[in-house]
C-alpha cells in the first residue's frame, strides 16, 4: 500500500505535517521527512495516511501564505525606500548556506534569489560539515554562514542540556567552533546554525550569532532565509536587534534566538548613467582663406612690419567671445 516516495500524514498527530517516505523497514516502520518543516521522524505504517495530491496540510498552507506575504512585504518596503532617490550602488552580505538536505537547500536558494541575496549553496551531510567547513570558508570567504539540515531531541530524553540527547547538534556545534577559529570576530562572519529541536544553548556557546531551537520546536525550512535577509540588508553601521532579525521568521522566539549584530550592507554613491535626450556636442568648422603670396625679398622693412601687425583671426571681439562661450557651454571641465 505504501512505497518510498509517497506523500503521507500521521494520523496520531492530527495530520498536521506533510511528509515524504524515504525508507520502509522490514518491520513496517517508515522513515519520514517533512516537506515544509526541517523534521525527520519514524512512524509505523499503520499510523500513516496517503496525502493524494496534497502539497501542504491546512496548517502548512496557512504558513506558506504567510511566507508569500512576507516576501511581498519585504520587496515592497525596499521599493518604497527607493522612491524619490537616485539609484545607488549597494553591496549586501554574501551567504554560504551549508545544508544536510538537498531539497531544503534548493528551496532556500530559490528564496535567496527572489529576495536578491547573493548566496552559495553546498549540500553536505550534518556529520560531514565539521570536516569541510574550513575549506569552504577559505574558498568562498562569506559574510554570513548558515549551517543547517536535520536535528531532533530524543523523545525520552533525561537531560535537555546533554548534547548526546540530540541527533545532529554535536555536528553543528563542532562546525561553529571551527568556523570561529577561522573568523573569530562576529563583525567578520555572522553565523546561523541548527535545525529542528537543536541544542540551542550549546550552539550559541560555540560561537554562533543565531541558533535553533530555544523551545525545542520544529523550525520552518525558510526560517534561516528570513534571518539572513535581515542581516544582509541591514547597514554595517547599525545594530540589528534580535527582535528585528526574527521579524519575518515563521517560528520566531520559540524556534530561533541569538544576539544583536551589526548588519552587512554597504551603500555607495549614485549610479551614473548616460543622459538620454541631450544635444550632441557641437562640431565647429572654420574656413581658412588662402594667404596672399608675399614677395618678402622685395619688401621694405616698413611693409614687413605692417604685415606682421595684421590680426591672424578676422572675428570681431564680440564674435570671438560668443564662440568661446558656446564652446565652453558644451564641454565638461576636467
Amino acid at each position: 500500500m505504501f512505497s518510498v516516495g509517497d506523500y503521507v500524514v500521521r494520523i496520531s498527530y492530527g495530520k498536521d505535517i506533510l511528509f515524504r517516505i524515504t525508507y520502509i523497514s522490514p518491520n513496517q516502520v517508515a522513515r519520514l521527512k517533512g516537506i515544509s518543516y526541517r523534521v525527520v521522524a519514524d512512524a509505523p505504517i499503520r499510523d500513516l495516511e496517503l496525502a493524494d495530491g496534497m502539497r501542504f496540510t491546512n496548517q502548512e498552507t496557512n504558513i506558506m501564505n504567510t511566507v508569500q506575504k512576507n516576501v511581498e512585504r519585504i520587496i515592497k518596503q525596499r521599493e518604497e525606500g527607493k522612491k524619490g532617490q537616485l539609484p545607488r550602488f549597494q553591496k549586501t552580505g554574501t551567504v554560504l548556506h551549508i545544508d544536510g538536505d538537498a531539497f531544503y537547500l534548493n528551496l532556500c536558494l530559490k528564496y535567496y534569489k527572489t529576495l536578491d541575496i547573493p548566496a552559495i549553496g553546498e549540500h553536505i551531510m550534518e556529520s560531514e560539515q565539521p570536516k569541510k567547513i574550513r575549506s569552504l570558508i577559505e574558498k568562498y570567504s562569506p559574510d554570513i554562514l548558515v549551517l543547517t539540515g536535520h536535528d531532533s531531541l530524543n523523545k525520552h530524553y533525561k537531560d535537555l542540556y546533554d548534547v548526546n540527547e540530540y541527533r545532529n547538534s554535536i555536528h553543528f556545534i563542532e562546525s561553529v567552533k571551527k568556523a570561529r577559529a577561522i573568523k573569530p570576530s562576529m563583525n567578520d562572519l555572522v553565523i546561523f546554525a541548527g535545525a529542528c529541536q537543536s541544542y540551542f544553548e550549546g550552539i550559541l556557546a560555540a560561537g554562533a550569532d543565531f541558533a535553533a531551537s530555544p523551545g525545542r520546536v520544529l523550525i520552518h525550512a525558510l526560517d534561516p532565509v528570513f534571518i539572513v535577509e535581515k542581516v544582509a540588508q541591514s547597514p554595517f553601521h547599525q545594530v540589528l536587534s534580535i527582535e528585528e532579525a526574527l521579524e519575518n521568521t515563521i517560528t520566531k522566539f520559540n524556534g530561533l534566538g541569538g544576539y544583536e549584530i551589526i548588519g552587512k550592507c554597504r551603500r555607495g554613491g549614485p549610479v551614473v548613467e548616460e543622459q538620454k535626450g541631450t544635444s550632441k556636442p557641437v562640431k565647429y568648422s572654420y574656413k581658412v582663406e588662402p594667404a596672399e603670396a608675399l614677395d618678402v625679398e622685395n619688401m621694405t622693412e616698413e611693409e614687413l612690419e605692417r604685415e606682421l601687425r595684421k590680426p591672424i583671426f578676422t572675428d570681431t571681439d564680440r564674435e570671438f567671445e560668443e564662440k568661446m562661450m558656446q564652446y565652453m557651454g558644451n564641454t565638461i571641465p576636467l
